[in-house]
């Protein structure tokens, strides 16, 4: 093992950094090298979540009555002290989660753009006035706080999620409890610092690191804690809803994707092809907007699979702090074996393989996990890999033979989150707004990615909850207050409802 590159992580809770209760820890382990320990994180129990509920209670009341754009004066000083350690959160994300450092920098980047966009929410807070159906009667609506939320994080996007819940959840008077994935620990510890630099008051935000079914659960079930978001798997999510409906918490799950690119025969094929592998082996597939499937009309699909197998053939695996590398690692061993796993069960249920699928074992890239970027081609509807997420880097094609046979097959699975449409023709593109069942769709660019002022998230499996990001963000941290003001200075007769 080499040398350790970070200190040991600790809770943060009421404005100090404390080990965990248990007095145990783990190890955060560089998934490029499994040789490199970067250090060792503490794990936390039920009673530091306690803890640090005990001290988002006592911070709560000086927090919601600090006024809105005091609030969002915080977040922008927050975003400045993340732009002046951008590079030092960049390297922190790429070596314990294995993004390639350009993709970490562009990560940052828009926790930074979600900060800006955020903070300038604080004077922006807006109800409305309407006339009363009584004279002499003045009625608003305002925004509240929740209280205590808490705020649970995965391991794929360590700064950007965090931030685009936390940032909301602060600006609109809520004190917080934040449960990183335990595999992300140390990027963690930066953003809290981060905002603890900016001026946060001591206790406002308060991290937890430890195990979803100790640190998670009693984060779900405490009941000074009124609302939880949520990032991660379906079978989490749907537990985390379950749990959190009998203590009736207002819960937000943003979950599983099996997103969808269809090309059609009048597509722009290089453009289809670049976008198509861009999508799919961006971040190693790591991501919930990863392009899993095609739906591509059979007219055009041979000359489309092999310009995706020339562009998918010329990606550099390797390194992901060296700019010459395309793709990194899967983020730890339990990943790397599902990637193994569904790149085998693809075979075995009779789609081709064009290109990929196996493990790269090229010189020290054996000391990682690394899985080469792979394509199957004449995938069915039905099959596994066309209906369940890998989440990883592992592309489906599947041939249709019109338009209205692509759009049947790209529903035709539980999720709901993002897709994209190739095509010149203006009519299939607005169709295709109209009948795709994803909160998300592209025309004309790949399924990845979202913008800070605009809303994420998806529909059917993918996510129960409001929206996040943009203005959207703030309705799940508030709740609207409606405001009666009788001025007649007197004893109203009559029926008041």
């Amino acid at each position: 093992m080499t040398q350790t590159t970070h200190k040991p992580l600790l809770n943060f809770i009421h404005g100090e950094w404390v080990a965990g209760r248990t007095g145990k820890t783990g190890q955060n382990i560089n998934p490029a090298n499994t040789e490199h320990v970067l250090g060792t994180y503490t794990l936390g129990d039920a009673s530091d979540v306690d803890a640090a509920v005990e001290a988002a209670k006592a911070a709560l009341p000086g927090w919601r009555a600090t006024p809105a754009p005091k609030r969002g004066e915080l977040l922008f000083r927050a975003m400045r002290v993340m732009e002046a350690r951008k590079e030092e959160l960049a390297r922190a994300l790429t070596l314990e989660e294995g993004k390639l450092i350009a993709e970490a920098r562009g990560e940052v980047q828009k926790a930074i753009n979600v900060l800006e966009f955020t903070a300038g929410e604080g004077r922006r807070l807006n109800g409305e006035t309407a006339p009363s159906e009584l004279p002499n009667t003045f009625t608003y609506t305002v925004r509240a706080p929740l209280g205590v939320v808490g705020i649970v994080t995965p391991w794929n996007f360590p700064v950007c999620i965090p931030v685009w819940k936390i940032a909301p959840a602060l600006l609109c008077g809520n004190a917080v409890v934040f449960k990183p994935a335990s595999l992300t620990p140390w990027t963690a510890s930066i953003l809290v610092e981060i905002f603890h630099e900016a001026g946060l008051p001591k206790g406002v935000l308060n991290l937890v690191m430890g195990g979803g079914g100790t640190v998670g659960q009693r984060i779900v079930t405490h009941p000074e804690i009124v609302a939880v978001s949520f990032t991660g798997s379906n079978e989490v999510g749907t537990r985390l809803y379950s749990d959190a409906a009998p203590l009736l918490k207002k819960v937000q799950c943003e979950m599983g994707g099996k997103n969808a690119v269809i090309v059609l025969d009048d597509a722009d094929l290089e453009l289809a092809a670049a976008g198509t592998v861009g999508g799919a082996f961006g971040s190693t597939g790591q991501r919930c907007t990863a392009t899993s499937r095609v739906v591509v009309m059979e007219s055009v699909a041979d000359k489309f699979v092999e310009r995706v197998a020339e562009l998918t053939r010329k990606i550099t695996v390797g390194d992901p702090l060296k700019d010459g590398s395309g793709m990194g690692p899967a983020v730890d061993e339990g990943q790397f074996k599902t990637d193994l796993s569904y790149i085998q069960i693809a075979k075995e249920e009779g789609a081709r393989l064009v290109c990929g699928g196996d493990r790269v074992t090229d010189g020290d890239l054996k000391k990682g996990y690394f899985v080469a970027p792979t394509v199957f081609d004449h995938v069915k509807p039905n099959m596994r890999i066309a209906q369940e997420e890998v989440f990883g880097p592992v592309l489906s094609i599947l041939r249709v033979k019109s338009f209205d046979e692509a759009i049947e097959v790209a529903n035709g699975v539980r999720y709901g989150l993002t897709s994209s449409l190739y095509t010149n023709n203006v009519a299939r593109a607005l169709q295709y707004v109209d009948r795709l069942e994803t909160g998300m769709l592209h025309v004309n660019n790949p399924t990845v990615g979202g913008e800070a002022h605009l809303p994420f998230g998806g529909t059917k499996a993918t996510g129960v909850g409001a929206r996040e990001m943009g203005k959207t963000a703030i309705d799940f941290y508030s709740e609207w207050r409606t405001v009666y003001v009788d001025y007649t200075g007197q004893k109203r007769s009559g029926n008041l409802y």
